[in-house]
């Protein structure tokens, strides 16, 4: 992408009239030189123009004027010349390019010129720094510097002056450092003057840099030097306090580090004294600065203070590398101690740093060390001293530290960071081959061998790892990784699912075929063939990725796409050629299906391939064949409709993208665009409808240019291919739009509408929809009722829909749109007005998007004023004049709209005064504030005309939003706003709220929070009524109120107030005077603005609701935004004073506070939040560290804070900081401030206050997704949300001795020698931290921040008498323990076990013990996938102990902990252990099992106790290893048999249920593997296992049961034993039919029963075709599987009833002989179609697989045997259904039972729903968020049209057939009947609703217009059957 360069921005010379006056008058010259004449009449010119660009074309003139002047006398008109250029030189602002022609005009005068310029020049300088107040500083000093850009006579006046300049800069640096304290607060203010700040000291720089000689020359000159010295003295006085003042900002503070380094080497030079100087300055110590000069060393005294700030070093480190020379071979010894000075004390300061900035700036300065490292190596490496060279050189201590130092910081959260750790790894390793050029080969260095394998050796989550990987492949290359790991590319390919990662792992595998590449080609040299190594290739890094694209899920492969594979292409483009073959040789099931489930297949795998190489531009273009004939157009079609997502969009992405934007489409590709549209519009996913859109508007794009280009072409040459295609086009384009429109209609999902309504949008804006001549004329298409059907979808739930609806109505022609007819707009407004009182909520959004549309119409007035006389409104408003501008149009009608909304809301505020109840049931106040909001919005309030039309309105504005928040206020801060119970000791609110309840009262006879209460209207005006609401059952006299009514209306009125006024101040210009006494004229003055604030303060410190103050807090961040930028001083300091008000009030609050205590402090830390987010990031951040500082030391627990009352601030401190830390915008602002935090939530639980405790635990959570972030995943103890102790005390360094420190303390509480529990409160806390903190491999070994001083405390809370402690404690001791030292510590564990029974055994220690020992192995197993050391002594060491599992242990908790070791380490295929250790285990475990309780009769008393069943379960899993899951290991076959009949028959149901579970399990995996049933399954198993199916009671258990038959069953028939009688299928079938029947209650039961039921069915009919419909209770069995799709069923029984409806696809539901008869059969299918429309995707798309299981003869070419999406689905099997019909000659039978869907008459009771649809009823609006059973995705009126069409298509074969059977009169005569009524009474029920009752009752009027549209619909097909001759 070509970036365009920012051009300076030019504007005219600005000087006052008397100075031009005067220059004009100094260069009219009469006589003299021609030349001079010339010159100053050019200047002369120049002076009267205003035009910028003309003025610097005369300067250039007046500049080479001059170049030619000839040597002359001294005279007043050429110094008058070259006075004017060099005032205008010194007047211009910065970077003008006026300035620069000026400067270039005067580098050209002659030689003889250059000192009277010089003069003059310096002369013009002299006088602005003499005479410049403060205010012109920046413009004097921006002069300096530009005198020394590129300007060389600026540079000599400069030098010329050079004391004078120096002694001004001191002044302006005093000057700022004076004003810098009066500042706290105003941050613009501080903002500019950091600006200027920078820009002084980068000036003194740049006048110390370009002065060096003439400094040097001035400093030994024997007079004057003095003052130069002090003057310089000054200015590195300045530097040092800028550098030590914590007030300025770092860039400032950074260049002044650079500053003070810079001035020592101008004065002392390049020597070895200034190295000395400078260490002295980076070590705080002032013993080498005596080889300084007196006065120097006296300044640079000061800065050696012991309370320096430590950002000080880091400043003067980055001085010295960049301000010292570093190339070639150091001076001396003291360059050389500097140069390994610097990254020792930058390694110091990383680890007291706290600001993620100054992490930045630490990390930069470190790889800006490391490159002047390099730089000292660049030259010859003989020359580098021995010690620098063994201090660079990899494997020495300095690289040891900066290695560690890198592994803290490749994780860090900010990106530069990461960055430059990776620069500096980078260049770690080049000095390590600098160092050791000796060694060529990466295997002959062992420190690089070793690093490979470490870093290999790490876990994959870790994003650094990717990037120092990528410098080994850059350096040492590819081939060099992949000897050390050859399946690297696997698992890199793996890790692309991961969103996080693939960026990473993409960017790794980038660099690794490159480079792989570009070796194999040297190997292979020149001569080679490329085909030979290619081939290696190839099968490196193609081959996995086709695997990976064929057979893994599709959500784990959507990133190769984006990041892979248009790299590998980019590598090698001929490999697309090797994919398209590879993929279309796979097998050809593979090719059309989807590969293992969920997975794309390869049909998938080769749309992403070719998507891919067509969006590189490697694949040939579409006009010489569809894309060079690589695929077949079928296959691309079956690809445009397949079911999964992402695979629909490769294939459209195929179609659509291009590498050229003008090639042209061709038919093919237009067709297949209109194959994928219809059916992919409904896609519930927002990112596959975002890919569609985006997509589609590449391929519009496409159209566009490649048109432009078509009728080019034609006016060059006349070629009729070019005028076909753009008929094409226009046909195409046509075809899209009216497509689009028409599926806009009443009852469209949200999504289609969406889709629809984006696509439109985008045809707009692209083509326009004009009706003139233009080549496309898309309007011409457009007719009236499509832009209702638009219109109407403003009336939509959903936002974007309205918004998106709005924008296409001002796109569609206004002919169709209509609005320009008066009664029309009258129509629309009055909507408008009535949708704002309305009382759901979302109608005042409508109502705002309604107002906004009207906005531009020329005569709003005159309906405006009709509407408002209709009211009782009497209102005078001011129309446009005609001609007037669009701009005064909108403005004049939006001041119209807002007046007259603002009058019907003053008359209804007066009202809701009098009753609240009243007006939350007739007018409740939000919908008008909303509108007059959505108005103000769509103004530009900077270029207002009607100023005082406005102020007033504003004026009245502000005053009714008070009111209107003096009337709901009561209710939103009453301690209970919800259920409006008054608590409240305030006198104030107790009586508003009085006065509510009174109101109440007289007419309330039941309980007013549970039922809706009747009010009296005859208290009110007669128009306080709702006109869109038609009352219930009351005749007009009353309202329904319910207390949730009430709630909502006063809320929302808080929200729309908070929003309006927020507006108000924020867009609205500002009235006030500034610091010049200039006054601003604008809409709102300083005393509104102020007013609103303290407005905004109380209701959000007052405030109990959240709606109310979430919603208040959004208006005050605009309100404090807009003071934060107000040029009013007094307003800009607001913020620092409320926070300061509002910190005293929560730290001096108690119990009679008003703040609110409970709520987690309500609306407080939003107030604070909102102040806090004002401050500027780049600032300071003066107000947040104050803020922090305070609410730290509030939440710290004090020792006279015990009572709930005292603890009141501590509460408040909590949950503001929970607020602050989860507050994004404050980003890394807030890091520094975790660690206290952190403290203070861990010591809040030792609080004795219940309030204390629970603010304590929110904060520690919120604190604990701060560090280690979102949780990324299910698995709570996932190491993607966990980091090394090393990264985690670096960063958090205070948390390292205090964590230890409160460990130790918990640990000592938890000795169980007494038995008693003793629980320490955080220690919760602290093990849950450290259980997400693990050692990394590559931590030194002397780490000051190590983890090994926490693991014995860890290992003594295990001693714990509490069992989750003793968990937490073995979870938190993993990841403190190496891999490579499990095997050491589990032994070491293992020994603390007693070896033989004792009185004194303590089982809590035991059982600790024992966890942690089994935590360890299982983290073992699964991170090293290799066996234990050999000698390890494990083995021994558990036989030794084997007593602790058997008997003589009366523990059974410690018994089952022992069991579950032995699990562990026997259960595997693969033990950990030595094949002999294992084998003696597993007999010795098997003889305790045998003798277990679990296999004997006699029980242990012990068993039956606490822990007996965990004890149970321990066993059934070592008996289910020995049995079922490796018997082959155990050598136990002859106890098989018995051992599983033992778990099956075992009293308890948890036993049962887990070997039941494991059966299952190895079922599943052996039916994957393909194996036959296994030998464990022998006929007493099985038998087992029927009996217990049959006797089973417990749910969950006899659930799993059924899956373990049903598995059974589909592999082989079954044969039922109950004991010793054998069951015949009938009776096994009516036995799972009563089961299915009763266990609605437990959705896995059923779901099971269901299953093994539906396959007993199709075995059944499969057995015996024929007579299998006489078999009782098949057709109960369709009744059960059809009540399982209803809207109201979960979604796992839908899912069950779609894979029994695939299922049996091929043998019910399409067997010729209907074997269940036509009535169940259809009612299967209308299951089939139900479940194609159910709201779930999952449940659509696993019913859409009917069409892989259906006779591929039955289906079309481009669905069969493929799984389509949904729509595509329900088409095809409507189709296949009527095919059906003709097969079982059922044409007739077909045709009504069609019909009767059609009519939805299956349902049996319609006659009552018709009776009941005819009178619309809006019982509904009632109950504000009642939804019900609503499915957002089905289209009834689609769905509707689409059984019309293929019912129409039947009935002609029907008609055409004359040997079908025939149709009774009267069943047609029947369903006519209802037919007509059902129309007549919709018809009837559409006439009366109100007009445009799509807006006012919207989904009364789908439900009207659906239903008319049905038995229409029905009365045409009837019509059709009745003309059958």
């Amino acid at each position: 992408m070509v970036v365009k360069k920012k051009t300076a921005k030019v504007e005219a010379l600005a000087l006052d009239e008397e100075k031009v006056h005067k220059l004009i008058a100094s260069l009219s010259v009469d006589g003299g030189e021609d030349g001079v004449q010339q010159v100053a009449q050019t200047l002369q010119s120049c002076l009267q123009l205003t035009e910028p660009v003309q003025q610097i074309q005369l300067i250039k003139k007046a500049g080479s004027q001059l170049e030619t002047l000839s040597e002359q006398q001294p005279g007043g008109a050429l110094d008058a010349c070259l006075n004017t250029l060099v005032l205008i030189y010194t007047s211009l602002q910065a970077k003008n390019p006026l300035r620069r022609a000026i400067a270039s005009a005067l580098s050209s005068v002659p030689a003889w010129l250059q000192d009277r310029t010089v003069n003059s020049l310096s002369g013009c300088l002299c006088d602005c720094m003499s005479s410049s107040s403060s205010d012109q500083f920046p413009q004097t000093v921006d002069t300096i510097s530009a005198c020394l850009d590129g300007f060389r006579l600026g540079e000599r006046c400069i030098n010329k002056l050079l004391a004078e300049v120096l002694q001004f800069l001191n002044k302006v640096l005093l000057e700022y450092l004076h004003q810098n304290s009066g500042l706290a607060g105003r941050h613009i203010a501080q903002a500019h003057l950091m600006q200027a700040c920078l820009s002084a000291v980068k000036t003194s720089m740049l006048v110390l840099q370009r002065s060096q000689i003439t400094l040097g020359v001035a400093l030994q000159a024997q007079q004057d030097h003095r003052k130069l010295e002090e003057t310089l003295g000054n200015i590195l006085g300045c530097y040092i306090d800028i550098l030590t003042d914590e007030e300025f900002i770092q860039s400032v503070q950074s260049t002044a580090g650079m500053a003070v380094v810079l001035l020592i080497r101008s004065v002392m030079g390049s020597g070895d004294e200034v190295a000395s100087v400078v260490c002295s300055l980076l070590r705080n110590s002032a013993q080498g600065l005596s080889s300084a000069p007196q006065w120097l060393q006296l300044r640079c005294e000061g800065l050696c203070t012991s309370g320096r700030p430590p950002g000080v070093s880091l400043y003067l480190c980055h001085g010295a590398l960049a301000m010292l020379s570093w190339k070639g071979a150091l001076p001396g010894l003291q360059w050389e101690e500097l140069l390994l000075l610097v990254p020792n004390i930058l390694l110091d300061l990383d680890v007291s740093v706290k600001e993620s900035s100054t992490a930045m700036v630490v990390a930069r300065v470190l790889t800006l060390w490391s490159g002047a490292a390099l730089d000292c190596l660049q030259g010859d490496s003989h020359l580098c001293p021995p010690n620098l060279q063994k201090s660079l050189s990899g494997g020495s201590e300095l690289q040891q530290r900066l290695l560690e130092h890198i592994y803290s910081h490749w994780e860090h959260p900010l990106d530069g960071v990461r960055h430059q750790t990776r620069s500096l790894f980078r260049n770690l390793l080049v000095l390590h081959q600098h160092t050791n050029p000796s060694i060529s080969s990466p295997k002959e260095d062992p420190y690089i061998t070793e690093l490979t394998h470490n870093l290999l050796g790490l876990e994959w989550h870790m994003r650094g790892k990717y990037g120092s990987l990528g410098c080994l492949v850059e350096l040492y290359g590819a081939e060099h990784l992949l000897s050390v790991r050859p399946q690297l590319p696997d698992r890199l390919l793996s890790l692309m699912g991961d969103q996080t990662l693939a960026p990473y792992a993409s960017d790794l595998l980038e660099r690794l075929f490159v480079s792989h590449k570009a070796q194999l080609a040297v190997a292979a040299g020149g001569d080679a063939k490329t085909e030979d190594w290619m081939k290696s290739w190839h099968q490196t890094w193609v081959t996995p990725l086709l695997h990976v694209l064929c057979r893994a899920r599709l959500d784990q492969t959507t990133y190769i796409l984006d990041y892979f594979l248009p790299k590998l292409l980019r590598c090698s483009p001929s490999s697309l050629a090797h994919m398209v073959q590879g993929l279309q040789d796979a097998p050809p099931c593979r090719t059309v299906s989807s590969g293992p489930s969920g997975s794309r297949g390869a049909l998938g795998a080769l749309m992403t391939c070719l998507r891919a190489a067509r969006a590189q531009g490697v694949i040939p273009s579409s006009e010489d064949g569809l894309w060079g004939g690589l695929v077949p157009l079928c296959l691309l079609k079956q690809a445009l409709i397949h079911k999964h997502d992402q695979v629909r969009m490769d294939a459209l992405g195929l179609v659509c993208e291009s590498h050229r934007s003008t090639e042209v489409l061709t038919s093919d590709e237009m067709d297949l665009i209109r194959h994928f549209v219809p059916p992919n519009l409904n896609s519930q996913s927002p990112g596959i409808r975002q890919q569609t859109v985006s997509l589609m508007k590449k391929l519009l794009c496409r159209v566009k240019d490649s048109t432009q280009l078509l009728q080019k072409r034609l006016i060059q040459e006349q070629r009729d291919g070019d005028q076909h295609t753009l008929h094409q086009y226009k046909e195409f384009l046509r075809w899209l739009c009216v497509t689009l429109l028409e599926v806009l209609l009443p009852g469209a999902s949200f999504s289609k509408c969406l889709m629809s309504l984006h696509l439109l949008g985008l045809l707009g804006q692209l083509f326009t929809f004009t009706t003139g001549p233009d080549i496309f004329s898309l309007g011409e298409v457009v007719t009236s009722t499509h832009a209702k059907n638009v219109l109407y979808c403003v009336a939509s739930n959903f936002l974007e829909v309205k918004q998106l609806a709005l924008v296409l109505l001002q796109q569609l022609p206004p002919s169709a749109v209509g609005l320009q007819v008066p009664e029309r707009k009258s129509c629309v407004l009055g909507a408008a007005l009535d949708l704002s009182t309305s009382t759901r909520p979302f109608d005042s959004v409508t109502a705002a998007h309604l107002l906004n549309l009207l906005l531009p119409q020329l005569d709003l007035s005159q309906a405006l004023i009709h509407c408002a006389q209709e009211r009782g409104l009497d209102l005078q408003l001011s129309s446009p004049p005609p001609g007037a501008s669009e701009a005064l149009v909108l403005e004049l009608n939006a001041l119209a709209v807002v007046r007259v909304l603002l009058h019907c809301l003053q008359s209804e505020v007066s009202k809701a005064e009098l009753s609240l109840l009243q007006a939350a049931a007739s007018f409740p106040l939000y919908g008008r504030a909303n509108c007059i909001t959505a108005v103000l919005q769509r103004l530009n309030t900077e270029s207002l005309s009607q100023t005082e039309g406005w102020r007033s309105l504003v004026s009245e504005l502000i005053a009714v939003c008070y009111r209107v928040s003096d009337v709901v206020s009561p209710v939103v801060q009453s301690s209970s706003p919800e259920g409006l119970i008054p608590m409240d000791s305030d006198s104030e609110t107790s009586a508003g709220l009085q006065r509510i309840l009174q109101e109440i009262q007289p007419r309330d006879s039941n309980d007013f929070f549970n039922n809706a209460r009747e009010l009296d209207t005859n208290l009110g005006d007669d128009h306080t009524q709702t006109t869109h609401m038609p009352p219930l059952h009351t005749g007009g006299e009353g309202y329904r109120v319910t207390a949730q009514m009430v709630l909502v209306c006063c809320w929302r009125s808080m929200k729309e107030v908070a929003m309006l006024l927020g507006q108000l101040c924020q867009s609205l210009p500002l009235h006030y005077t500034d610091e010049n006494a200039h006054t601003h004229t604008g809409l709102v003055t300083e005393e509104q603005v102020e007013g609103v604030g303290l407005y905004f303060r109380q209701q959000l410190l007052q405030s109990r609701h959240r709606g109310a103050f979430e919603l208040a807090y959004v208006g005050f961040v605009r309100l404090t935004e807009m003071l934060c930028r107000s040029g009013s001083r007094a307003l800009q300091q607001l913020p620092a004073h409320w926070l300061s008000e509002v910190l005293e009030e929560v730290k001096s609050s108690d119990p009679s506070s008003k703040l609110c205590a409970t709520r987690r402090s309500a609306g407080i830390p939003f107030y604070i939040q909102a102040l806090l987010s004002s401050e500027p990031k780049s600032s300071s951040c003066s107000l947040l560290k104050m803020t922090m500082r305070e609410l730290i030391s509030l939440a710290m627990p004090a020792a006279n804070r015990n009572t709930d009352g005292s603890t009141v601030p501590q509460v408040h401190a909590l949950n503001i900081l929970r607020a602050l830390y989860r507050d994004t915008r404050l980003g890394e602002n807030i890091i520094p401030f975790v660690s206290d935090g952190m403290q203070a939530a861990v010591l809040g639980f030792t609080s004795p206050v219940w309030a204390v405790r629970n603010s304590s635990t929110l904060l520690f959570s919120t604190l604990i997704t701060r560090i280690f972030g979102v949780k990324k995943g299910k698995d709570e103890h996932s190491k993607k949300n966990r980091m090394t102790g090393r990264e985690f005390f670096t960063r958090f360094p205070a948390l390292y001795p205090f964590l230890l420190n409160q460990l130790e303390e918990a640990a000592a509480t938890v000795e169980s020698d007494s038995g008693q529990v003793k629980l320490h409160p955080s220690l919760f806390l602290l093990l849950l931290v450290l259980s997400r903190l693990y050692p990394s491999p590559m931590d030194g070994s002397s780490s000051p921040l190590g983890l090994a001083p926490f693991m014995p405390f860890i290992m003594r809370c295990g001693r714990s008498a509490v069992y989750r402690t003793r968990e937490m404690a073995a979870r938190a001791l993993v990841p403190f323990v190496l891999v490579s030292q499990v095997p050491s510590t589990v032994h070491s564990l293992l020994q603390e076990l007693p070896s033989e029974p004792g009185p004194k055994i303590q089982h809590n220690c035991v059982h600790g013990t024992l966890l942690q020992v089994l935590f360890l192995l299982r983290s073992f197993q699964t991170d090293s996938h290799r066996p234990l050391p050999a000698g390890s002594g494990i083995g021994e060491a558990l036989r030794q102990r084997m007593w602790l599992s058997s008997r003589q242990n009366s523990c059974v908790v410690t018994r089952g902990a022992f069991m579950d070791v032995l699990v562990c380490l026997c259960g595997p295929r693969i033990s950990p252990l030595e094949d002999l250790d294992v084998s003696t285990l597993r007999q010795e475990t098997l003889s305790i099992l045998m003798s277990s309780e679990l296999v004997t009769s006699e029980p242990s008393p012990a068993a039956i106790g606490p822990g007996s069943i965990q004890y149970l379960l321990s066993l059934t899993q070592v008996a289910l290893s020995a049995t079922v899951e490796v018997p082959e290991r155990w050598g136990g076959s002859h106890l098989m048999s018995r051992l599983l009949e033992c778990l099956l028959r075992c009293p308890h149901y948890e036993v049962r249920e887990l070997a039941v579970e494991g059966i299952l399990k190895r079922l599943k995996e052996e039916e994957e593997e393909e194996k036959r049933r296994p030998e464990w399954l022998e006929e007493t198993t099985l038998s087992n296992l029927t009996s217990l199916a049959l006797h089973e009671t417990h749910p969950q258990c006899l659930a799993k049961l059924l899956q373990v038959l049903s598995a059974l069953s589909s592999s082989s028939e079954l044969l039922w034993r109950d004991a010793a009688k054998v069951l015949s299928q009938e009776e096994v079938l009516l036995h799972l039919l009563t089961l299915t029947q009763n266990s609605t209650h437990s959705v896995e039961l059923h779901c099971s029963a269901l299953t093994l039921l539906s396959q007993l069915v199709v075995e059944l009919v499969i057995s015996d075709p024929q007579s299998s419909s006489a078999v009782a209770g098949l057709a109960q069995w369709g009744a059960l599987v059809g009540s399982c799709c209803g809207v109201e069923q979960p979604v796992e029984v839908k899912l069950m009833a779609a894979k029994v409806l695939v299922n049996c696809a091929s043998t019910l539901l399409t067997n010729p002989h209907l074997p269940l008869g036509l009535s169940t059969t259809a009612s299967l299918w209308r299951s089939v179609f139900i479940l194609l429309q159910d709201e779930d995707q999952e449940v659509r798309d696993s019913a859409s697989d009917f069409t892989s299981n259906v006779p591929a003869h039955l289906l079309g070419i481009d669905v069969a045997g493929v799984s389509v999406c949904p729509p595509a689905a329900l088409d095809s099997g409507m189709e296949l259904l009527c095919r059906l019909f003709e097969l079982w000659g059922q044409v007739g039978a077909g045709v009504l039972v069609l019909t009767q869907w059609l009519l939805e008459k299956e349902d049996g009771n319609e006659d009552e729903s018709a009776a009941a649809d005819e009178v619309p009823s809006l019982e509904e609006e009632d109950f504000l968020f009642e939804k019900g059973d609503l499915n957002l995705w089905a289209e009834p009126l689609q769905w509707v049209k689409l059984l019309h069409r293929h019912l129409c298509s039947i009935i002609l074969k029907f008609n055409q057939n004359r040997e079908a059977e025939a149709i009774t009169s009267q069943q047609v005569h029947q369903i006519r009947t209802q037919a007509q009524a059902k129309a007549l009474g919709s018809q009837q029920a559409l006439d009366i609703l109100p007009a445009l009752p799509q807006f006012c009752c919207p989904m009364e009027h789908a439900r009207l217009t659906l239903q008319h549209r049905r038995a229409t619909l029905a009365l045409d097909a009837l019509d059709k059957l009745s003309r059958k001759s």
